[in-house]
């Protein structure tokens, strides 16, 4: 089995690092590359790789959200995310919207190798550092943690105060998302009052404290 692989990381030298580790194996083939959440979207359904792997903290559009529409949209794709958070609630929203692995950065090569071909073979693959720890929680429907007030946030609201937290002004967003400069205000007006956020700056604080935008 060929397993075609895309390549979704902000960082171009852990795309460089990542492709030249999967490029030894021979049942591997990298078929693309992605810098955001936005643009791995768009080059899976372009060329429907068998597995994405996918970095949860990305610009423009965060990991989740892509991996939440990829999953939504395309059924047959699979998706490794990668990161380097291994706090829970970050492993079981990765999951809940589709992630069919969650691996940790630091992780060693034959790991990554392993964890696409599980994935690949439609199999769930954890972390062995956190696998324990996220099954037991996940298997109870996680009784004992707090909802983040990003379920407060529609999608569209979540994607708006990335690009807020991420320095672009209303013109720039309203480009990107192509709505409205209006849409754009009543969507950042809706979500500092759900928030209780009254500035850009606690806008930017919460988006990164919650993993929503990469802190760089």
């Amino acid at each position: 089995m060929n397993i075609r692989v895309l390549l979704a990381d902000d960082h171009r030298i852990v795309r460089q690092g990542l492709r030249s580790l999967l490029e030894r194996e021979s049942d591997i083939t990298i078929v693309a590359e992605a810098d955001n959440g936005r643009i791995a979207v768009q080059r899976a359904v372009e060329t429907l790789p068998d597995v994405v792997v996918m970095d949860i903290a990305m610009p423009e559009m965060n990991g989740i959200e892509a991996i939440r529409r990829l999953t939504a949209e395309h059924a047959g794709i699979r998706i490794l995310a990668l990161s380097m958070h291994s706090a829970r609630r970050f492993v079981s929203e990765a999951l809940s919207v589709g992630a069919k692995g969650y691996l940790l950065k630091d992780c060693a090569a034959d790991e990554l190798v392993r964890a696409i071909r599980t994935v690949a073979e439609d199999k769930i693959y954890l972390s062995p550092d956190i696998a324990d720890q996220i099954v037991k929680d996940y298997v109870k429907n996680l009784p004992d943690s707090r909802p983040s007030a990003l379920a407060a946030l529609s999608t569209r609201e979540k994607e708006v105060l990335q690009l807020i937290a991420e320095g672009k002004n209303t013109k720039e967003i309203a480009f990107t998302l192509n709505v409205s400069i209006k849409t754009v205000e009543t969507h950042r007006q809706q979500i500092m009052k759900k928030l209780n956020l009254q500035s850009v700056a606690g806008l930017t604080r919460f988006a990164i404290r919650e993993g929503l935008t990469p802190l760089e």
